[in-house]
């Protein structure tokens, strides 16, 4: 019993001097102003990036209306088109709202996105790109063209 009395004390003393007590710890300062979180941005590209996948999977371009609304003369026509040109490094899907009007758009990087809306009445456009949100409201008479990058 005397033999383990010894070599327990030196087990004891390893124990001991491996715990770390730090009594005066200095504590962070904390940053009065508040700061960036990209936590979330994180998040959003993600979340932006799985619904251009689920939606260009479905989405049927009005490609034939608005090249028609571009090289024609439509100035009588109660339709005009939206063009996006997407030159960022980032899928977006782009949203038009407006009067009894709802579309999501996917727009590729690279890519041009477009679609066909009523003339003469308020749209609103919001999308993410990348780490910006892109948000309009424009009042909508003729084709309306628009060029985003990042």
């Amino acid at each position: 019993m005397k033999k383990l009395f010894p070599f327990s004390g030196v087990l004891l003393a390893l124990i001991l001097g491996s715990c770390n007590a730090n009594y005066n710890t200095n504590y962070p300062v904390r940053n009065q102003y508040p700061t960036r979180n990209t936590g979330n941005v994180g998040n959003s590209i993600s979340q932006t990036e799985r619904e251009y996948q689920t939606l260009i999977k479905t989405y049927k371009p009005e490609t034939a209306a608005v090249l028609n609304d571009l090289l024609n003369d439509s100035s009588g026509e109660p339709k005009t088109s939206i063009t996006v040109e997407n030159n960022s490094r980032c899928n977006m899907v782009l949203t038009i709202s407006g009067n009894n009007y709802f579309k999501k758009i996917p727009i590729g990087t690279g890519k041009i996105g477009s679609a066909m809306v009523l003339k003469n009445q308020n749209y609103n456009l919001s999308g993410m790109l990348c780490n910006s949100v892109y948000q309009k409201t424009k009042f909508i008479t003729g084709s309306y063209n628009i060029t985003l990058s990042d």
